[in-house]
């Protein structure tokens, strides 16, 4: 009877030196794979020297004209021609009564070197020795202002009445002097007052004064 466990043995070694074989090679395969460097990407640049570039997008630029251009009609040029405290004299003028009403004309002159201009009404205010005001302000009696330009040495004037108070019967204060605030101005002038009592309360107590003409009065 032949012998035929020795073929048997051969073929199982064979088989399992191939098996061996198999493993050992995907061992070394999956050993190089893992162990092997992995390429790095480069970072994306935004220089100039690289094919791709990022950019962003920036708003245009905005040009403004100027808001005051020589020789534009919309902005004049500015200037400060108005008459200053500092370089007009106040006075008043002699009493024009008529109809129960003592008038006077407060007169306003340029004593500077240069042309400037008035406009509206004065501020007036009867006031004692001590400075205190004596009545109410003056209300400012319907007439139509208009720019006054003074050169050097001209005047304006504004009428400055009240009801006579031997007639009206009102409550009377004899002023030391009546302050002049020129139009626009903070500072006033202060004159002298020799015209007697003014009315500072009661019934027909009221004072006026009209807007700046040209002149020194009436």
């Amino acid at each position: 009877m032949p012998n035929t466990s020795q073929p048997v043995h051969r073929t199982a070694l064979v088989a399992s030196a191939v098996a061996l074989l198999g493993l050992l090679s995907a061992c070394g395969s999956e050993s190089s794979t893992s162990s092997a460097p992995q390429p790095t990407k480069a970072p994306r640049s935004t220089g100039p020297d690289t094919g791709t570039v990022t950019r962003t997008a920036t708003a245009p630029a905005v040009t403004t004209a100027p808001s005051d251009t020589a020789g534009s009609a919309s902005a004049p040029a500015r200037t400060d021609g108005r008459c200053h405290t500092s370089e007009l004299r106040a006075a008043v003028g002699r009493v024009d009564p008529g109809a129960g009403q003592r008038n006077f004309p407060v007169v306003l002159t340029n004593t500077s070197d240069r042309t400037c201009t008035l406009y509206g009404y004065p501020g007036a205010a009867f006031v004692d020795a001590s400075g205190s005001q004596l009545g109410p302000d003056p209300e400012r009696a319907p007439s139509s202002p208009r720019t006054v330009t003074l050169t050097a040495g001209e005047s304006a004037w504004s009428g400055l009445s009240f009801s006579s108070p031997q007639i009206s019967g009102a409550r009377t204060a004899t002023p030391a002097a009546l302050l002049v605030t020129p139009p626009d101005e903070h500072d006033p002038l202060k004159v002298k007052w020799t015209a007697g009592e003014v009315p500072v309360g009661g019934h027909e107590s009221s004072v006026s004064v009209t807007a700046l003409e040209p002149g020194t009065g009436p």
